[in-house]
């Protein structure tokens, strides 16, 4: 470091002249001690310093730098116990800065800049954004990034989660607004394109192998450990949380994507262009897009398709949420196939529900047609129940509720009153009434009914069939009291007269 000559000249006048010793000098100019040191040491003023006492560690330095030239990660502690061994007696401490000063350096490796040509290759990686609160849900904002290696131009575009279906669209989307697709796509080693690495030997995603294929483009992935060669992804990836999503305000995550396009296709799209600084981003992606590969003219739409269980309640369960089917379906295997917005569920090809598709947690999304269709079976089953019972019990009462829906009655009302005499009278007595009633052409009610179980009991003078319990505190009213002897009071009103008549 360079010092002013004015402070130069200031430390040798104090050292020459008032004889102040470095220490000093340093302290009262606020300068380092060396800085001193070294303007007195090249000033001549300083005399060489006179040989120390030999180091402890001086005749172990051969063997400390033969032993970790074989074993360069050897820890410090190990040395440190190997020369003590071979009477080394000094500090541990000492030792570890020693050890630091002598163990070897990787060389640094050197990188050529590559380059390549226009339309041949494309870098792909995901980048984790925070997260989204969507009702009691906590989802990941990944976004999906893929940079042209030549022109730079950026394709980004943010999903809840980093499924394969998600990576997927990611792409078509890129190619969509490219026009094109280029003839290389270089990926890091993520689960999504690299499933296994031993070496040289790679097992592909086979879900991505098929994609590539229909989308005629090569998959590669990067070396191990070579940051050059997916470098233009990475910058790409830096560049978008420097200058696009700070501060950055969105209603959802389709409005978080509309603002992404219009910021690649704009303000990233007019910077200079990194491979030739003489023209833009913009200007360079002009000439790589006629290169870039025609993308096919049909494709398969990209799905989340899971297998899943309906249980005892007419609901489905996909990611977190559950989703109404008609109650026929339940306790079977089906299908649900889900985009980025709405959801079908199918028994096999058959499609029996519909929604929209919801990120919250926890959510019940229903069809109010499968819960009415529910509700109207489980109460028609429960009339069914009770009209089955009557009939087996008293057959004479179907032909009454036959001629009840005749005339448009409340066919559950009738067979709830039937079944509370039945209880009541019992299935016989109930039977021969309801003969007698449609017999002698009554309405087909149950009042027609009772009135002739009441008929029949009163000609046989039979007690009521079922007593009515009472309330405790009815009982308690209308309970028998014992009248107390008025003898008593007459003799009172004695006693009193006789006394009056005492005091006259």
């Amino acid at each position: 470091m360079t010092i002013p000559p004015d402070l130069e000249a200031q430390i040798l006048r104090y050292h020459h002249v008032e004889k102040w010793p470095p220490a000093t000098i340093a302290r009262h100019l606020r300068v380092h001690r060396q800085t001193v040191a070294r303007v007195l040491t090249q000033a001549g003023a300083l005399r060489a310093a006179r040989p120390g006492r030999p180091s402890k560690v001086a005749p172990f330095l051969p063997f400390i730098a033969e032993t970790l030239e074989k074993f360069p990660t050897l820890a410090a502690s190990r040395v440190y116990a190997m020369i003590r061994e071979r009477g080394y007696d000094g500090r541990p401490d000492y030792l570890r800065h020693i050890v630091a000063l002598h163990r070897p350096r990787p060389k640094a490796e050197a990188y050529l800049r590559l380059r390549t040509l226009p339309g041949e290759q494309a870098q792909v990686d995901w980048a984790h954004f925070d997260h989204l609160i969507i009702g009691r849900a906590r989802r990941p904002l990944m976004a999906f990034v893929m940079v042209l290696s030549y022109s730079r131009m950026i394709h980004l575009r943010f999903f809840l989660n980093a499924r394969m279906e998600n990576f997927l669209r990611g792409h078509d989307s890129a190619f969509a607004e490219w026009g094109g697709v280029p003839r290389v796509l270089l990926y890091d080693n993520l689960k999504s394109a690299v499933l296994e690495r031993r070496g040289d030997a790679i097992r592909f995603n086979p879900i991505l192998l098929e994609f590539a294929t229909s989308r005629r483009y090569e998959p590669r992935p990067v070396a191990v450990a070579r940051g050059n060669e997916k470098g233009r992804v990475e910058r790409a990836i830096r560049y978008v949380r420097d200058n696009f999503f700070p501060a950055r305000k969105f209603v959802d995550v389709d409005d978080l994507n509309a603002q992404a396009r219009a910021w690649c296709l704009g303000e990233a799209a007019d910077r200079l262009c990194p491979e030739d600084r003489t023209i833009t981003v913009r200007e360079a992606f002009a000439l790589e897009a006629p290169r870039l590969l025609a993308p096919p003219e049909e494709t398969c739409p990209l799905f989340e398709r899971v297998e899943v269980k309906a249980g005892k309640t007419p609901y489905v369960r996909f990611d977190l949420n559950d989703y109404s089917i008609p109650h026929t379906y339940v306790r079977k295997m089906l299908t649900v196939f889900a985009d980025l917005h709405d959801l079908r569920v199918l028994d096999g090809q058959q499609v029996i529900a519909r929604h929209k598709r919801s990120y919250d947690k926890g959510a019940q999304i229903e069809d109010q047609a499968h819960i009415q269709a529910l509700v109207e079976r489980k109460r028609a089953a429960g009339q069914h129940r009770a009209a089955d019972a009557l009939i087996q019990a008293a057959p004479a009462s179907q032909d009454l509720l036959v001629c009840a829906a005749e005339r448009g009655a409340s066919l559950a009302s009738i067979a709830t009153a039937l079944m509370q005499l039945l209880e009541r009278y019992g299935a016989a007595e109930l039977q021969a009434a309801i003969l007698e009633a449609l017999r002698h052409g009554a309405r087909p009610h149950p009042d027609s009914v009772r009135l002739v179980l009441e008929r029949r009991r009163e000609q046989r003078r039979l007690p009521p069939p079922v007593a009515v319990a009472l309330p405790e505190h009815v009982k308690a009213r209308d309970a028998a009291v014992r009248p107390h002897d008025l003898g008593s009071y007459d003799a009172i009103r004695s006693s009193g007269q006789t006394k009056e008549d005492g005091d006259e």
